[in-house]
């Protein structure tokens, strides 16, 4: 029996990572859980997990399990301890980088649903080592084939104020922000997906993962088609899936066991649908599109990106500043670290504290 250890099982990926390992009688070695200790122990009673591994120490005794683990150290020595070729890390935000390092320089197969990881440190991660676990992702690694491509597309839903004035969305609230019209997510990949940063992180994955800067994205609302690939023929291929993270990592499980030949979601009724529309992403809308083309030929800046997006969001979820403010932010930071470039994972810690101390040095500028 094959068997993963799971980073992040109480949030979405997380919980329909389960419901896939369970089909495909996938064991689960381990869960790591941050402070949701109800889900947990119902995840624990169900998959009898040898080991866990929580947040908080102060959680630890609320835990059904005898070996239970606190803090981001204990997701490392999990990971080496294991026995599970593949770990699937579902992680949110910068956390997730350690744990990604960490498995890949074991050999251990990541599924990735840590976008943060290779945003971060794409250029320092063994990609053959990696899946990502991103219905746009899968989407562009299920249409290629053999033939020359001229240009990677992935589509965007353009997120909670699309239909919003724009001289409205100065006043959304972090509430506003988290009615995703399409998703139900976690907080911060919805507010991401609010300011377009989602995308530009998508881009940036899909950068390294298929090692092309020839990549754009649009906006097709209803969320129906997840990718585009337009070969040098002249031709376009689109996938279509519906709204379902099951099918991604359906494949990523059984990467190493063949094909998915089971039915994980119900084919589109293309007569259901009615008419697709495809429409570009405006600047004015999602101001982090500014630096678009120019992160994606340098992609080494995704770590300010990132280091100054996360402080954003935490200002943004106090009340301490606008919704467009959080795009100055990153953009102010942008700006002032250009020039800045890693060469080694101990510089992208050193820069990614940098930057976290330089925007909150600057925060109170920002403030509404």
């Amino acid at each position: 029996m094959s068997s993963i250890v799971l980073l992040g099982s109480t949030g979405s990926i997380g919980v329909n990572t389960l419901l896939v390992a369970k089909r495909y009688n996938i064991e689960i070695e381990a869960l790591v859980a941050g402070s949701n200790i109800a889900l947990l122990n119902a995840q624990i009673q169900e998959h009898k997990p040898k080991m866990v591994v929580i947040a908080s120490k102060a959680d630890r005794h609320k835990v059904n399990h005898p070996d239970v683990r606190c803090g981001s150290q204990a997701i490392l020595t999990l990971i080496e301890e294991s026995k599970s070729p593949t770990i699937v890390n579902a992680l949110v935000g910068y956390t997730g980088l350690a744990p990604t390092l960490k498995a890949t320089s074991l050999g251990k197969r990541v599924a990735l649903a840590n976008k943060e990881s290779l945003v971060v440190a794409g250029e320092f991660i063994d990609m053959s080592l990696i899946t990502p676990i991103d219905s746009e992702h899968f989407g562009l690694w299920y249409l290629m084939n053999q033939r020359p491509l001229s240009k990677l597309y992935i589509t965007a839903s353009g997120g909670a104020f699309r239909e919003w004035d724009i001289d409205k969305m100065k006043d959304a609230t972090f509430s506003d922000a988290l009615k995703h019209p399409n998703w139900s997510m976690g907080n911060k990949i919805t507010i991401d997906s609010a300011t377009m940063t989602n995308k530009l992180f998508e881009l940036l994955e899909a950068k390294w993962l298929f090692d092309s800067s020839k990549i754009d994205a649009v906006i097709e609302k209803k969320s129906i088609i997840h990718a585009l690939l337009e070969f040098k023929d002249g031709s376009t291929t689109a996938h279509f899936a519906g709204v379902d993270m099951k099918l991604p990592i359906a494949f990523a499980l059984q990467r190493n066991e063949g094909s998915v030949t089971d039915a994980i979601l119900p084919p589109i009724d293309l007569l259901g649908i009615g008419a697709l529309e495809f429409l570009p992403i405006e600047a004015s809308r999602y101001p982090i599109w500014n630096i678009k083309d120019h992160l994606l030929e340098n992609p080494h800046l995704g770590v300010i990106v990132n280091a100054s997006n996360e402080i954003a969001i935490e200002a943004f979820q106090k009340e301490q500043c606008a919704f467009f403010s959080m795009s100055d932010m990153i953009l102010d930071a942008y700006d002032t670290f250009a020039k800045v470039k890693a060469s080694s994972i101990e510089d992208i810690i050193q820069i990614d504290t940098e930057v976290r101390e330089y925007v909150l040095s600057r925060k109170k500028k920002y403030q509404s």
